[in-house]
Order: structure tokens, then sequence, then C-alpha cells
């Protein structure tokens, strides 16, 4: 990767936005300070880098993960020493958790005062450590376009993550010729891509013997661009799938073997085919709690293929039959190819035709009359209005969260964004920002709650400030929806502070905002606002008032096995293929 101010002299400061330029970053986000101040002063300069001012640096890092997820391209963020460094902690455990490419450089006292308890000094490496890939403290001002390199090769191959990079700011005034290297070596860092020949013929082997085969796949499909691969494979074989909340989108959810959203807020219909299996095909997921439900009961009579680049999350949860370290794309790929050059069919007519009828027994929902404004309701209204057009979903988390993912139908991979591994309230507006910047031609629609847009509302500045026309349709029922509903069902509805009451006005805040905004409470009014938030040129509010009643079912409770669901629906006779104790 060749610089064209390679052997130029430079500061340090100078160096690192050069760095960024030879990286190709053509957008940051971030918020300056005193110990950051050079290196914005050198950014001044730069004709290629777009600065996005967050209002917050929790911001800059969702809106940098928005970008990251949206675009495919690692996310940049600069901030200051102290807390302007500490600020970012929870956008970079939430880029960690969901494999997110991330680079963030953070302003840092003099190496001189390091370790004095300097004014805004933190310890942001060792802070830091257990949520990123890898960090930098820079102790030599020649390092820095090494560092830079590595980090950004870091943090976009094997498994993706957020790299931290630490400069004092005498670092960023020294000088130096600068040169940027070509190539990275990094002797302890060899991520395996291809998967071993050997473990690939043994997973061919389980798919063509299996009757009841069922795939499980997570955002390391969505990382190493699978989807293509993967549908090949679901179709040639005849497989339904499975994919997670991260994972959203990169199966078509209107494929007649998608099965939407495992776990505990999955539907009835998908648990089940998960519980009744007889081969698992893990590819990219993680195998996280909130889809497994009980584990020793999760697939317990499911041969298990595991594929992931990164050989810690194989076995770490769930014992497997076939573990498969490598690039999700290649391997998917070779599979392929060897079922390709067999005389191999499907054998899942009778396994597809069962689920068929679990689908057509458990569906999410069924249309019950309501004089209320049902969230239901407003996604298919939503889904409607957005048909056809380029769009992308962000989230808030909690309730919300759980009906978007539910409802709203995603057919491409990087068109829903979401908090998954975290669940971090306060994501969605900026990762909307985010996406936004990233991808300027799509419309961009934040689902959010009354407590969760709370957490960074600031971030409407910047939607209006940049001309971001970012919607926001907030589902606003007066309370910490998900923890309530646990209250309600399992602490014998003792609301121990998550009623919020009507505070704010969420109209008035947004239009102190610069934002169109507007407020409905009844289900006629729905289809007409939502039309004119949608239309409206710039950032947009919808504050839909539901009532705190509202539940995500069906739900597993906690500790229970994925197919004990509680709130299902219920439409039919189920099949004689499930023991009746089930029923």
């Amino acid at each position: 990767m060749k610089s064209d101010k390679n052997g130029q002299r430079m500061t340090g400061a100078q160096a690192i936005i050069a760095s960024l330029e030879a990286e190709g970053v053509d957008i940051l986000f971030g918020y300056p300070g005193g110990q950051a101040i050079k290196i914005y002063d050198a950014l001044y300069d730069s004709k290629q880098l777009k600065h996005i001012l967050t209002r917050h640096e929790q911001g800059a890092t969702h809106a940098a993960d928005g970008y990251a997820r949206a675009t495919g391209r690692p996310g940049v963020v600069l901030v200051t020493s102290g807390p302007g460094a500490t600020n970012t902690v929870t956008g970079i455990a939430t880029a960690y958790m969901d494999s997110v490419p991330m680079v963030v450089i953070t302003g840092q006292v003099p190496t001189s005062v390091i370790g004095t308890d300097a004014f805004q000094e933190s310890d942001i490496t060792g802070i830091t450590l257990p949520i990123t890939k890898h960090n930098y403290l820079v102790k030599k001002a020649e390092d820095l376009p090494r560092i830079i390199r590595e980090a950004f090769f870091i943090a976009t191959t094997g498994r993706p993550g957020p790299v931290l990079i630490d400069v004092p700011s005498d670092i960023t005034k020294a000088e130096i010729v600068f040169e940027y290297p070509e190539t990275v070596s990094i002797p302890s860092y060899k991520p395996t891509y291809k998967g071993h020949s050997k473990q690939i013929k043994q997973a061919v082997e389980l798919i063509k013997d299996s009757y009841k085969p069922i795939l499980y796949v997570g955002g390391g499909i969505i990382a190493s661009g699978a989807g293509k691969e993967l549908e090949e494979l679901a179709e040639f074989m005849q497989i339904p799938v499975t994919a997670t909340l991260i994972g959203k989108g990169c199966f078509p959810e209107d494929h007649h073997l998608s099965l939407g959203m495992p776990g505990m807020h999955g539907a009835k219909y998908t648990n089940y085919a998960l519980s009744n299996a007889d081969l698992l095909i893990a590819v990219g997921a993680r195998f996280s709690d909130r889809v497994t439900g009980k584990l020793s009961e999760f697939a317990k009579g499911a041969r298990v293929i595991h594929i992931d680049i990164d050989p810690a999350e194989i076995g770490k949860n769930k014992a497997v039959d076939i573990p498969i370290v490598g690039d999700a794309k290649i391997i998917l790929g070779a599979i392929n190819e060897e079922l390709h050059k067999t005389a191999v069919a499907p054998r899942t007519t009778d396994w597809l035709t069962q689920i068929d009828e679990w689908r057509a027994r458990y569906p999410l929902h069924h249309h019950a009359p309501s004089s209320a404004i049902v969230p239901r309701y407003v996604f298919e209204r939503l889904n409607e209005l957005l048909e056809g057009r380029k769009k992308i979903i962000t989230t808030e988390v909690g309730q919300h969260q759980m009906w978007a993912a539910q409802y709203c139908k995603t057919n491409e991979p990087r068109t829903f964004i979401s908090s998954g591994g975290l669940g971090t309230m306060g994501f969605g507006l900026p990762a909307a920002v985010g996406a936004q910047a990233g991808c300027p031609d799509t419309l961009v629609v934040c689902i959010a709650g009354d407590g969760s847009i709370q957490m960074n509302s600031q971030e409407m500045a910047t939607a209006a400030i940049n001309d971001f026309p970012v919607k926001v349709v907030l589902l606003n029922n007066g309370c910490l929806g998900m923890v309530r509903q646990w209250q309600q069902l399992f602490y014998e509805e003792r609301y121990s502070s998550t009623l919020l009451g009507a505070c704010p006005d969420f109209v008035k805040l947004a239009e102190a905002y610069g934002w169109h905004a507007e407020r409905v409470a009844e289900p006629e009014d729905v289809d007409r606002a939502l039309r004119a938030m949608i239309e409206h040129p710039g950032p947009a509010l919808l504050d839909v008032i539901i009532t705190d009643r509202e539940m995500v079912f069906p739900m597993v409770a906690p500790g229970a096995a994925i197919d004990d669901m509680i709130g299902a629906t219920n439409v039919g006779p189920i099949s004689n293929m499930i023991d009746s104790e089930e029923e």
C-alpha cells in the first residue's frame, strides 16, 4: 500500500493523517481535545478525509460501527485523552462483541508524565485490553506508520474487531521521514482461511446422509461475504436456514427455506426445527445463550459441524463433531464443490413438510383486532412503504429491537444493523448516522424505544448539522419495555425503576434539533405519518404511542430449553413427529 507522501518529512500528527489517507479512509468520527489537538490541526489540511463531529465520543464509536456494518469498510474514530478516551469504551465493546472492524485513535498525555495521574490521563490501553482485538501505546513517532498499517490489517482480517492506538501528544509533534509500509508482517498473527480438506470432506458426508439438517448462521456470513455460497448450499441440498440477529439479511428472509431468527424471541417453528434436527451446520455463529437457551437441551439429537474463522469459538459453548477453522466463504465454496462432484440428492422432503406444518401452526402472530396501535401493525406498514427502496434499518436495544428483528423483512446483508452481543442501549441513532454517512443514497431508518434513544439523543444534532436525512420510528410505551416485561412475567409485576412516564416530549426535543417530528396515538394515523416521515427530505422522527402492556412473544424463559416457549400463537393441530408430551 504505497503512499504518495513517502519520503516527506512531517510531524507525527501529519503522519497519522497521511497513514489514514494511505489506507483509503474517507470518513472518520470524533471529538477534539487538548491531547489530540495536533492531530486535528493536521486533519484540517486533508482534502481526502471528512471528519464527522459527533456530540459525544460514545456516539462517535457507534457511528463508526454503523458505518462499518453498512459499508464493510473499517470505521475510524479520533478522540482525545482521559474522559474522551474512556467515553469510547462502550462503543468499542459493542464492536468487539459483534466482530466489527474499527480503528480508534486516542490522544494521550506526553510520555514524560504518563503514570503520574496527569490532567486528563487514563490508561486506555489497559482499560480496553479485554475489549479490543489488539491495542497499541505509541512510544516512538517513527513507529506510527507501521502501527497504523498493522492496526487496519488486524481490524479487518481473520475475525474482524476493534483496534485502539493511543498516541501521546509529544509523539504527535516529533518529526519523522514518512514511509508507509506496503506489507504487514506479524509472525504471531496468521489467521486460517482455507479450512482443513479432510474435515471439509467429513462435513460433506454428514450433509449427504442427513434427513433433518439445518443451517444455523451468524454474522460471519456477512463478514466474509459468503451469502452466495450459503444460498447455493441451502438450495442444492434443500436445507432450511436460521440466521441470528447479527446474521439477519445474510440469507433472504422471503426465501422458502428461511426460518428467520432463532432463540429467545425466535419463532416457535424455528426453535422446533433446531430442537429436532439430526444435523446442525453452524457457520459464523457462536452459540450465544440467547440462541441456545438451556445449552444441554440445544439441538441435543444433532451432529454438529461448526465453521468459524476464530478457533476459540469452536467447542467453546457446544460440543462439536466436525470443527472447521477458516473463512466461511472459502469453506462453504469448498463444501459446495465437493457436493457437486457426487451424485447426491436432498433427503429433506419430509423434513421441510414437517417444518411447514409447524410454521402454519405457530406463526409469529395472528391478526387480533385492537383499538390501540400495536407494534406488528407499525412494522407491517413500514415494510410495505419501504418495499423496493434501497434501505438500511438500525435499531436501539429492547422490545422494539426484537419486534424489528421479527417483523422487518431483510433480504440483503448489511441492511439490518443492531447491537447483538453487548445489547447496547443508545446504539441505534448514532449507528444510523454512521450508516447514512457511509451510504448517502440509502434511506436509513432507526427503530427506537423511548428509553434507549435517550442514551445518545444528542446525536440528533450530528444528523441535523450534516444534513443526514435519517428517520426514527420511536415506539413510545413510557417505560423500559423489555425489563418491564420480565418484571411482569417473572417478578410478580413489581415494576422497580422501569416506568419512565411521558418525559421528555420527543416531538419538541426533535424539533429543537431542527428535525421534522410528529406524534401518533391512533392506528388510523400510522400510515399517513409514516409516509410523511419517509418523504421528508431531512431528518425526521415519528413518536408512536403504544401501550406499556405490549410484550415480545414468543419468548423462552430464562433457563428453559428453546422449544419450551411462552406466548406462542397456536392455530392448528401439530404433527405426530413431535412427542405428545411436548404438546
